[in-house]
């Protein structure tokens, strides 16, 4: 199928037309992707991905909670909140020190991007002039930087901006229409608009999703399309497959077969051809094999080390040992 069978018509133009950066897809559109017969969607993947990168080339990022847990949200996948009972041990906010030398590790093991996140719904202005600290000094150590906190004020994505950083993570984590069974205590519009002032801010933008939380093909379409016409689209997309964490709301979700999360990924590789897609949460129950079937649908990304956070990861010896398995290069 080509792509003029599948993208949806721009909309007619203003007084004072702004073309798009990118085509505008429809949910319709998306679900055509999925719907594709998997070898020719792979193959649609592969065009996109060989269009915009090196396809033997994967970008490796790390990631550390630099404050755990005892979170006032109700996100239903999510064993940091403060409203279900899952084990898991809080952390108050790091020290620089103590972000510096993960980072140092992280470096020497060949990441190139490090993500801090904070269990917050966003941060207070008592919080941040400690987490630009620790972004200007992860930025000396030659890394990308990147930070997920939550839903942010005004004025907040510049202040981090002017401390360097290169990335701000914030997932939409499904479509619209569904978000309301996962979230209740903030708004897919919050999210948005969190996303916009990132953008204003000079920022790149981080933002993905979760598959596997009882939602609907239609709905895995619906968050592809709305990344996608994101203007621009975001620059990093993690496509998550749920851990069910035992104590949260959605401790009884269903598997996703894999082969419907490398059609996810095949999607947003189509739809977001310029984007790093990162193969993210759930690559530790994943097989060799099935993580080599994520990299043909197009993803050329990945969370390196131990640790995501709260749960576990494929450790660095193995993900080499994978690399070199099917002649991949860290980036």
């Amino acid at each position: 199928m080509h792509t003029s069978a599948i993208l949806a018509q721009p909309a007619a133009p203003h007084a004072q037309p702004q073309l798009p950066s990118a085509p505008v897809w429809t949910v319709e559109a998306v679900l055509a992707l999925f719907e594709l017969p998997f070898a020719d969607l792979l193959f649609r993947a592969q065009e996109a991905l060989r269009a915009h990168f090196d396809p033997n080339a994967v970008q490796r990022s790390t990631l550390l909670s630099i404050k755990t847990g005892n979170c006032s949200e109700d996100c239903g996948y999510c064993s940091q909140s403060k409203r279900y009972q899952t084990g898991l041990e809080t952390q108050s906010l790091m020290t620089t020190d103590e972000v510096l030398a993960a980072a140092r590790a992280a470096r020497e093991r060949g990441a190139g991007r490090f993500c801090m996140g904070a269990a917050w719904r966003g941060p207070k202005e008592k919080d941040l002039p400690a987490v630009m600290e620790m972004v200007r000094a992860v930025k000396a150590l030659g890394l990308e930087t990147c930070v997920t906190l939550g839903i942010l004020r005004d004025g907040q994505a510049e202040q981090l901006k002017a401390a360097g950083l290169d990335y701000y993570n914030h997932n939409l984590d499904t479509a619209p229409e569904y978000y309301g069974d996962v979230v209740t205590t903030h708004t897919y519009q919050d999210r948005l608009d969190t996303l916009r002032s990132v953008r204003a801010a000079g920022l790149k933008v981080c933002s993905g999703g979760i598959v596997g939380m009882g939602e609907s093909r239609r709905h895995r379409a619906g968050l592809i399309a709305k990344l996608a016409n994101l203007d621009p689209p975001p620059e990093s997309v993690p496509i998550n497959n749920l851990v069910p964490i035992p104590g949260t709301p959605l401790a009884g979700s269903e598997t996703v077969d894999i082969f419907e999360f490398a059609r996810t990924i095949a999607a947003a590789r189509v739809t977001m051809p310029g984007s790093y897609v990162r193969l993210s949460a759930g690559r530790e129950q994943m097989s060799e094999a099935e993580q080599a079937l994520c990299f043909l649908a197009g993803a050329n990304s990945i969370f390196y080390g131990d640790h995501l956070l709260t749960t576990s990861n494929p450790g660095t010896e193995r993900d080499n040992a994978l690399f070199g398995k099917l002649g991949l290069r860290g980036v």
